[in-house]
């Protein structure tokens, strides 16, 4: 009976771990998507997943978020070395 419990809590975790991204899809000005594909192109460590988070994560906390998980984001991408080329 517990290896049972063990096997559901274990596809639980694999399931809400699904739940917490989503796709998005924008329009973006041409010059702002220029901008962003010449520095993800420059910067190895860096793509436009991880660019739209960081921006994202950013903005919120300029504007007053307070979720533990978007300052995580936002700290991690501090302290992210950017190379340019």
């Amino acid at each position: 009976m517990n290896q049972i419990n063990q096997k559901n809590n274990i596809e639980t975790k694999f399931d809400n771990s699904f739940q917490s991204k989503v796709s998005l899809e924008t329009e973006l000005s041409e010059s702002l998507y220029e901008t962003m594909k010449d520095f993800v192109l420059h910067n190895p460590t860096w793509d436009q997943y991880k660019l739209i988070n960081s921006a994202l994560a950013t903005f919120l906390l300029q504007n007053g978020c307070t979720d533990s998980s978007v300052s995580e984001i936002y700290i991690n991408q501090l302290f992210t070395p950017s190379k340019s080329f």
